[in-house]
């Protein structure tokens, strides 16, 4: 069964953000767009290019009214540390979460049971806490915050606009579709 359109799922962590430990659950993505990436492991070699590409790109996404929370079954103490000792993951300062026992990594399907790690999820989550987004792979396909970010606008327009969607491609300003009848075989 697909995560698209159901609320996520009860939790609660522990996570590690501008140098502080603090409390996070379910209840803290609504009220805002939420972006929550999974990754397999801190101290590991694809996860930090990623993270750091997310944190390039983390005002952007703040000036879009949305959070970004990455989640790996690392403790949030190993979060911290990771933040402690390497470059790229020194300019994160988005949300870092914690999940040891690996409960939100299940909620949102990605475990790799037999490794207990995540494969690489992307979930975009509107304000009502509804996962709109969801794209799981292979922990050896890189993610580029760019295209994540094109997306995100994307389901932001696509709720902002009732009747309208948008199409292949798109980009902020540009044309959207609203299916219809009349449309039906012009595409």
């Amino acid at each position: 069964m697909s995560l698209i359109n159901t609320e996520v799922k009860p939790f609660a962590a522990t996570a590690f953000h501008n140098g502080q430990f603090v409390p996070v659950s379910n209840e803290s993505l609504k009220g805002k767009w939420s972006v929550v990436v999974f990754y397999p492991a801190d101290f590991t070699f694809v996860c930090p290019t990623e993270l750091e590409d997310l944190a390039d790109n983390y005002a952007t996404f703040q000036k879009l009214g949305v959070e970004v929370y990455s989640v790996s079954t690392d403790t949030h103490f190993a979060h911290k540390a990771w933040h402690d000792t390497s470059p790229a993951i020194k300019k994160v300062n988005y949300v870092m979460v914690g999940d040891p026992t690996g409960a939100i990594t299940r909620n949102f399907d990605v475990m790799i049971e037999e490794e207990g790690l995540a494969l690489r999820g992307t979930f975009v989550i509107n304000p009502d806490g509804v996962i709109k987004l969801c794209e799981i792979h292979d922990n050896g396909i890189g993610r580029d915050a760019s295209e994540l970010l094109r997306k995100v606008k994307a389901a932001q327009y696509v709720a902002s606009n009732p009747g309208e969607v948008c199409p292949a491609k798109w980009h902020e300003g540009a044309k959207t579709l609203t299916p219809s009848l009349d449309l039906v075989g012009k595409i």
